[in-house]
């Protein structure tokens, strides 16, 4: 943070801000746009895409910049930031192919079409920031070769929880010590919510009743573990985590209910725990130089195995300027995964389905997500969470069964399934996903 804030004054200084392009009108959007404009030096959203435009509009007017442009083509988007006017636009490869847009934030959630979007911006030389972990956590580590290859940074964004989540699992590991668990915390969890459960929730707060459907049923937890597990190599220790288990006495005494032996044997876990309170993440980790044991009891961090460090808040959106200039200013991407995958999201029934029904997406009626290693997934043929909108059942689902390839017909020419299929073969050697697609085709 002390280093962004000098580099973004001083950018500031030359009259030289950083112009972001933001995909996806949502209430996340509205906050972030809200949250540049108003206490972010030398960074301007310049442009909002959104399927419907006028709620680009609406954000801007909540922001206090009122007038945008609307735009259809891309000379007048160009013409209206090169002016000065903010620009609202129904169609997002305008904002990946403009010359006057820095760096994308992809805030729609989607899979396909972010992924679509995400290249697009690559191939025209954009640095992109996700908070969206949905493709992050489903083609993530692919869309990142893609980046090298294009010579941009991909990342994913302060404030959401794994961005929280890596910083601190990055400031323990600075101080010497071996981390061990890195954990999320909820407040609910209840894998057969659904957007009528929530909608009076979704309306309170302004937002969409599916995206908090994804919050309570473990979909979104699980989406956002996978991306720390691949980013540090750290597995699940069976595919759920700890499915909704409470925790809600000393964070500093949490190490209790995990077994240092087996997590050594394991390298490491992501996990996720209800209830704690005063904590929003948490990295438990332990030392190996008895002197410095000493002096972390004497810290009152106690006396161990296991020593908890915390973070009591997320505040998504106030943090994500600081990914936008991290990546950006000093080419540093949040939580890159390793390599492939280590953990990936599978879709599991949440009623009984049957034969011949098409399948909404997350978050909604009739699928919840699951964190599972990936040899598992890879092995059982498992159908990601991320890609299950539009796919046709091919037999009957009983309520709680992960569903597979095996299960589904899937929607013709997706751009995400050539992306997966290609992230098992580049990473895994694994063409099995290659084969299924051409019989799909």
């Amino acid at each position: 943070m002390y280093l962004i804030d000098t580099a973004l004054k001083q950018r500031q200084a030359e009259g030289r801000p950083i112009r972001v392009g933001i995909v996806g009108a949502g209430f996340m959007c509205q906050g972030l746009t809200n949250q540049i404009t108003n206490s972010v030096p030398a960074m301007r959203v310049v442009a909002i895409s959104n399927r419907k435009v006028n709620r680009a509009v609406d954000v801007f007017r909540y922001a206090g910049r009122d007038n945008p442009a609307i735009v259809e083509t891309q000379r007048k988007l160009d013409e209206a930031i090169e002016a000065g006017v903010p620009a609202a636009t129904e169609d997002a490869m305008l904002l990946a192919r403009s010359p006057h847009i820095d760096v994308i934030v992809e805030v729609t959630g989607a899979v396909e079409f972010g992924a679509r979007v995400i290249l697009e911006a690559f191939k025209h030389g954009k640095d992109v920031v996700l908070m969206n972990a949905e493709v992050d956590a489903t083609i993530g580590p692919i869309l990142q070769v893609y980046a090298k290859k294009y010579n941009v940074v991909l990342s994913a964004c302060d404030g959401d929880e794994p961005g929280v989540q890596m910083n601190l699992y990055r400031w323990v590991v600075g101080l010497g010590l071996i981390p061990r668990v890195i954990g999320n915390v909820k407040g609910l969890q209840d894998p057969y919510r659904n957007p009528t459960t929530q909608k009076g929730f979704a309306e309170r707060w302004g937002q969409n009743a599916a995206m908090v459907t994804s919050f309570a049923d473990g979909s979104k937890i699980s989406f956002e573990q996978t991306i720390v597990a691949n980013a540090t190599g750290f597995k699940v220790k069976s595919r759920g985590m700890s499915r909704g288990l409470e925790y809600r006495d000393d964070i500093m005494q949490i190490g209790k209910i995990y077994d240092i032996d087996e997590i050594r044997q394991i390298g490491g876990i992501i996990d996720y725990v209800v209830g704690t309170p005063l904590t929003k993440v948490y990295v438990l980790a332990e030392h190996t130089d008895p002197k410095q044991q000493h002096y972390l009891n004497l810290y009152k961090m106690g006396e161990g195995p296991l020593y908890s460090f915390f973070v009591p808040y997320h505040l998504v959106h106030f943090e994500v300027p600081n990914a936008i200039a991290r990546a950006v200013l000093f080419r540093d991407s949040l939580a890159p995964p390793l390599g492939g995958p280590v953990v990936e999201v599978c879709a599991v029934a949440k009623q009984d389905l049957k034969t011949g029904t098409e399948l909404d997406g997350y978050g909604m009626y009739m699928t919840y997500g699951e964190a599972v290693n990936v040899d598992e997934m890879s092995r059982g043929r498992y159908l990601p969470e991320g890609l299950v909108e539009g796919c046709k059942l091919k037999r009957d689902i009983p309520k709680d069964t992960v569903l597979t390839y095996d299960d589904v017909i899937l929607p013709p020419d997706r751009l995400a399934d050539r992306l997966r299929a290609e992230q098992y073969r580049h990473f895994r050697g694994e063409t099995w996903l290659d084969d299924r697609l051409k019989i799909a085709a």
